[in-house]
């Protein structure tokens, strides 16, 4: 369990808009009320890091409650396509579809797995493909194809109205951490 140091309007606006005490997200559990966030899945060699909490969730999280949300629009765009993000692709690819091509390329039925462990669904897109609610109102998309002929590539896709929760920067944040937390239950369904 690591503290957030949330201030305490970020935690409240967080509490009103997930509408609990504590609100699980990618294997991780927030909890409102001691301002600390503990990392569930087995696998992570110390749970979550004091570094990862306070770089990367935290910023998000503020950044997220400061979001105009909007509904779910069902069409999918590619990174490149949100507000600025032809500008952070390549380090998108690098941190988080890369990632996914090189641990679930082999095996891509295991990506279902993995997402369905976190609490997404399959879908029928591509050869493999499923989705992951992130947050309440962001939900990602992998699709995943197999290592046939041309190797094995991948797609993460948000939907458009995800552009109205975080900043793009965030968005890539967000991508490349549940991507870190795929590979994690990946292990943690091959113990």
């Amino acid at each position: 369990m690591i503290a957030l140091s949330l201030d305490h309007r970020t935690l409240k606006r967080l509490q009103y808009m997930t509408g609990a005490a504590c609100y699980p997200f990618l294997s991780f559990t927030l909890n409102f009320e001691d301002n600390t966030i503990t990392d569930n899945l087995h696998s992570s060699a110390q749970n979550i890091s004091e570094v990862m909490a306070m770089k990367f969730i935290a910023p998000m999280l503020c950044h997220y409650t400061m979001g105009n949300p909007s509904p779910l629009t069902g069409r999918l765009i590619k990174f490149r396509n949100l507000p600025g993000g032809y500008a952070y692709e390549g380090a998108f690819i690098n941190r988080a579809v890369s990632p996914l091509v090189q641990i679930f390329g082999e095996n891509p039925s295991m990506l279902v797995e993995a997402v369905e462990f976190l609490g997404g669904r399959g879908l029928s897109l591509g050869d493999v493909s499923a989705e992951l609610l992130t947050l309440p109102g962001i939900p990602l998309t992998f699709i995943l194809y197999g290592s046939d002929e041309f190797g094995a590539s991948a797609n993460i896709l948000y939907d458009e109205s995800a552009q109205s929760f975080l900043p793009t920067e965030d968005l890539a944040v967000l991508g490349e951490l549940t991507v870190l937390r795929l590979i994690e239950a990946k292990k943690d369904l091959e113990k």
